[in-house]
C-alpha cells in the first residue's frame, strides 16, 4: 500500500533521514520504532508531505506522491493522527468526527451553504454511516453528543482516531497513539488498533515508544537509528536483533564505560 524509498532528508548540516526505505503491506500493521532523535517523526512528516525530502520518493497504492501537497494526499487516501491532541472544544464528539468527512463531502460550498436539499441528504447519509459503523467500532457511542473538553484523555485519543477513519483512508498514520496513557487506555487502544485493520481492511503504519503495544499488534516492524534503517522483520526476529538491542540499550562496551 505504502512504499518509502531511500528518502534523505537534511536540515543544513544535520541529517534525519539517510537512505529510509519502509513498505507498509496492505491491510496490515507496520510500526516503526527507535530511540529519541532517531527519525521517525520525521520520516511520518515526509509521507504525510510537511517535509519535502532531498532524494528519494513515496508511492501510494502505486502513485508517486513525493510531490503532493498533505491535503491532496488526504484526497488520495492518506490520514493521520498526531501525538498531541487536536479537537475542538465547544463541539461533541460526533461534530469532531465528521469534520474528518470534508474529502467525502461532494455538495459544494454553495449546496452546503444554503442547505439544499442534495447537501442534506448527503450529510445525513454520512452521519448515519458515522453513528453506525465509526462510532461503534470504537465504541464511542454513549459519548458522542458529550463535549470533547468533558472527555477523559483516552476518550479524546479515540475520538482523535474516530475523526482519521471517517476519511475511509487507504492508510492510516498513527503518531504514538498509546502516549500518556495508563495502561488500562492502552490495553483498548491497542484492541481498537487491530479491530481498524480486521474489520476495516485499512493499512496501518504506526510510530510507538510503546514496546509492549508495538510487539503485541505489529505484523512488521523497522527500527531506525539516528535517522537510518537498522533492521526489519517481525516482532520475534526483532526482539532478538543485536543491532535493535545495542540501539536500545547500548552495547556492553559503552555500558562498561558507562560503569567506569
Amino acid at each position: 500500500m505504502l512504499t518509502v524509498e531511500n528518502v534523505q532528508l537534511s536540515f543544513g548540516g544535520v541529517k534525519a533521514l539517510t537512505g529510509v526505505s519502509v513498505d507498509a503491506a496492505t491491510s496490515k500493521i507496520t510500526a516503526v520504532i527507535g530511540p529519541n532523535g532517531a527519525g521517525k517523526t520525521s520520516l511520518f512528516n515526509v509521507i504525510s508531505g510537511f517535509y519535502k525530502p532531498q532524494t528519494g520518493r513515496v508511492v501510494l497504492d502505486g502513485e508517486d506522491i513525493t510531490a503532493m501537497k498533505p491535503h491532496t494526499r488526504a484526497y488520495r487516501g492518506m490520514s493521520r493522527t498526531f501525538q498531541n491532541i487536536a479537537l475542538f472544544a465547544g463541539m461533541t464528539v460526533l461534530d469532531n468526527v465528521k469534520l474528518g468527512a470534508h474529502t467525502r463531502l461532494t455538495g459544494g460550498l454553495i449546496a452546503s451553504g444554503l442547505r439544499l436539499p442534495s447537501a442534506r441528504r448527503q450529510e445525513e447519509e454520512l452521519d448515519h454511516e458515522i453513528r453506525r459503523n465509526v462510532m461503534g467500532l470504537l465504541e464511542l457511542d454513549h459519548v458522542q453528543d458529550s463535549y470533547v473538553e468533558d472527555l477523559a484523555y483516552g476518550l479524546q485519543k479515540r475520538v482523535e482516531l474516530a475523526r482519521a477513519l471517517v476519511m475511509r483512508p487507504k492508510i492510516l498514520l498513527l503518531d504514538e497513539p498509546v502516549a500518556g496513557m495508563n495502561r488500562e487506555e492502552k490495553r483498548e487502544m491497542s484492541r481498537f488498533v487491530v479491530d481498524v485493520r480486521d474489520r476495516l481492511n485499512t493499512t496501518v503504519l504506526l510510530i510507538e515508544h510503546d514496546m509492549g503495544m508495538v510487539m503485541g499488534i505489529s505484523d512488521h516492524i523497522v527500527v531506525l537509528s539516528f535517522g537510518k534503517p537498522i533492521a526489519s522483520g517481525t516482532p520475534s526476529e526483532i526482539g532478538k536483533n543485536p543491532e535493535v538491542i545495542k540501539a536500545y540499550l547500548g552495547g556492553a562496551e559503552e555500558r562498561s564505560d558507562a560503569a567506569a
